[in-house]
């Protein structure tokens, strides 16, 4: 398999659920409600009964949060 022109992340880490609600100190239902409005990012599929989420995905959403918030003030 050939990757030309796109970079390829040394690692990737994986968030399971739980490890995602204690980043965010967002509850499950809420974690789902903001995916269905796209205001959160979208889990992975990991297998037939278990998804995840990148972690970039989720500190980049976290540090937008935290932007939002010091530009109102």
């Amino acid at each position: 398999m050939v990757i030309k022109n796109q970079q390829v992340p040394t690692h990737t880490v994986v968030l399971r659920r739980r490890t995602v609600e204690a980043r965010t100190g967002l509850s499950r239902s809420t974690i789902y409600l903001r995916m269905a409005q796209g205001t959160f990012p979208k889990s992975i599929p990991l297998g037939p009964r278990a998804i995840g989420w990148l972690e970039a995905e989720v500190e980049a959403w976290l540090q937008a949060q935290v932007a939002s918030v010091r530009n109102d003030e």
